[in-house]
């Protein structure tokens, strides 16, 4: 059976530990990326870099996008040059960025156009777990379509859970997203609170991780809240985003999500106060001010 080739885009945080997972299971895998100078290290590994989407899905049986948003995924895959106008019939198009509900359908559709096929495929996991292969996939999609992915998600990470039809994957990471970012945004407020009450901030933290509130999101962010420790697993802005996502996705299903209103604001103020860039754990520095 002939190996499938592989065109991906983004290769950011996430991305690049992907594409590099790809390239050490065995996969040709064509890279393209807006910022050339990140595309270029994987070249090392045997990536072929590429100048556009196009480019990139000229040969590709499978293409893959991890992106930043809506309108970057957009690009990718309907912009000038983008990646469906030179997609093979036949190819399977998965998009594992974190997307609204409407865009991933609309993507569908598109593909359908070029005889191509969407699998949604968003993420749970970090920059550690991109790299070292943990990612678990939440998938949606044609059980054709997952079936031919599988395998190549696979090799990027622990699991695929198959949720439904197209869209069904990315509900779910807004789902999961929505939730993560909740508690992430109540954790920053305890911090503060337990800051400001003037007990001691470790014995406390120890006692709530290893409660009831201890989830495993909880355990981790406190951990770097505590030791002021900001560099980028996951974005501020970009869970932020993600948020964003979730409470406009609900309102067309007649449902306000309050919590992530409530929590949106607190990550809006953190990035007017810079910290945009810094780790979701940086929220709590705009309660530490006075």
């Amino acid at each position: 059976m002939t190996t499938p080739r592989i065109a991906f885009f983004g290769l950011g945080i996430m991305g690049s530990g992907m594409a590099r997972k790809l390239l050490a299971a065995g996969f040709p895998v064509a890279v393209f990326n807006r910022d050339p100078q990140k595309a270029a290290p994987l070249a090392a590994d045997g990536a072929r870099i590429c100048k556009s989407p196009a480019e990139a899905a000229e040969e590709a049986d499978v293409l893959i996008s991890m992106v930043a948003d809506d309108n970057a995924s957009r690009e990718v895959w309907l912009g000038e040059s983008g990646a469906l106008q030179a997609a093979r019939g036949g190819a399977v198009c998965i998009e594992s960025s974190t997307l609204t509900v409407s865009w991933i359908k609309e993507l569908a559709q598109a593909a359908a156009a070029r005889n191509c096929e969407l699998v949604d495929a968003p993420v749970t996991g970090s920059k550690t777990h991109a790299a070292s292969g943990q990612l678990l996939f939440m998938v949606g999609g044609s059980d054709a379509a997952v079936g031919k992915a599988h395998p190549i998600l696979s090799a990027m990470g622990r699991g695929v859970v198959h949720l439904g039809p197209s869209g069904s994957g990315a509900w779910q990471k807004l789902i999961n997203n929505f939730l993560g970012g909740v508690q992430i945004a109540s954790l920053a407020q305890a911090v503060a609170l337990i800051e400001r009450s003037g007990i001691d901030r470790d014995k406390s933290l120890e006692l709530l991780t290893n409660g009831s509130p201890g989830s495993p999101i909880v355990k981790t962010i406190a951990a770097r809240m505590a030791a002021s420790d900001y560099t980028p697993n996951f974005a501020l802005r970009l869970l932020a985003k993600d948020l964003g996502y979730a409470a406009g996705e609900s309102r067309g299903l007649t449902l306000d999500l309050t919590m992530a209103d409530a929590a949106l604001d607190l990550f809006r103020q953190a990035i007017a106060s810079g910290h945009g860039e810094e780790d979701m754990a940086a929220v709590v520095e705009v309660l530490r001010k006075p």
